[in-house]
């Protein structure tokens, strides 16, 4: 399946992190009904919704990856995980306002960051690519998921 890269993508997650010395690159964006994010803890910084596939995706890579437990952010939800000896984060939002139905198909947003020492990002190594086999991994198993439509990769700067 061919996948879409937008350029010039900047999310509000986007914008947390820059904030904080990391720009992400990539976002996995796709809808589901999944979840019932009304089900959800409540994230105690901002009303956003993402921590249900988090938690989903705890469980389901439990075999291959240990990821934390999910912690809120203004902008959603985080985990941070190891692939192959290095430190990502992954980020989660789901689009859901309040009177919005919270088990309807739902827009989602995956965000993935590799974490790069402040050697790496000086000499410009180890940057995220398209190829990056842990985002490469997350985008199978949505793309393999029934249940999850529309499954975009899309860059951002």
């Amino acid at each position: 399946m061919p996948h879409k890269i937008v350029a010039n993508y900047f999310s509000p997650l986007n914008e947390a992190l820059y904030a904080h010395g990391g720009l992400m690159s990539f976002t996995i964006e796709f809808k589901t009904s999944k979840f019932d994010v009304s089900k959800e803890d409540e994230n105690p910084i901002n009303p956003i919704y993402g921590q249900s596939l988090l938690n989903w995706l705890g469980k389901e890579v439990s075999d291959e990856l240990s990821f934390d437990e999910p912690d809120a952010e203004d902008w959603g939800w985080y985990s941070l995980l190891e692939w192959k000896g290095r430190e990502y984060l992954v980020g989660a939002t789901a689009y859901f306002e309040d009177g919005d139905d919270p088990i309807s198909e739902l827009e989602w947003v995956f965000q993935v960051d590799k974490h790069r020492s402040f050697t790496e990002k000086l000499l410009g190594r180890e940057k995220m690519t398209v190829t990056d086999e842990c985002l490469q991994y997350f985008k199978s198993i949505f793309e393999n998921c029934k249940e999850f439509n529309n499954v975009a990769l899309e860059q951002s700067i």
